[in-house]
């Protein structure tokens, strides 16, 4: 099983705010530097996607893949895995929401990712923690933009 890593970063919006970028899966070529295509595959009855096709260009990695997401009823957080990739054999990752106030949120993101090519272990924890800052920081732009 692949190690986990966790970063948290503390945004100036409401959790409704940013869970609505992090749900609102057709804007993410817009925002994001890697994704430059998504797909909702599948809703669940709230029209929340439950099933999502990514299509991401990191520089030396480029892979499709079909994460499942599961929603939590507070509105908090949201859990998801691989469905199925190309190039990872597993991926599992959730964001966790803390408010703090009216107007700022702790975003704590966890990820864990097995890729199909085996890599050094020092060269993947330090390729997942610049995926996570990068994925923050971007989060928390788009979110106080808003």
């Amino acid at each position: 099983m692949a190690d986990e890593s966790t970063q948290s970063i503390t945004v100036e919006a409401d959790a409704d705010t940013i869970m609505g970028v992090i749900a609102d899966f057709a804007a993410y070529p817009e925002w994001t530097g890697a994704v430059k295509e998504t797909e909702v595959l599948a809703e669940d009855a709230d029209g929340q996607a439950t099933q999502v096709r990514f299509v991401i260009d990191a520089g030396m990695f480029k892979d499709t893949y079909t994460l499942e997401y599961e929603w939590a009823t507070d509105g908090l957080s949201v859990d998801w895995h691989l469905v199925k990739g190309q190039m990872q054999r597993s991926q599992r990752g959730r964001y966790l929401l803390e408010p703090h106030g009216d107007d700022a949120t702790k975003v704590t993101y966890t990820l864990s990712v097995q890729l199909a090519v085996p890599m050094i272990g020092m060269f993947r924890r330090k390729a997942e923690k610049m995926i996570m800052d990068i994925a923050l920081k971007d989060l928390k732009r788009r979110a106080e933009g808003l």
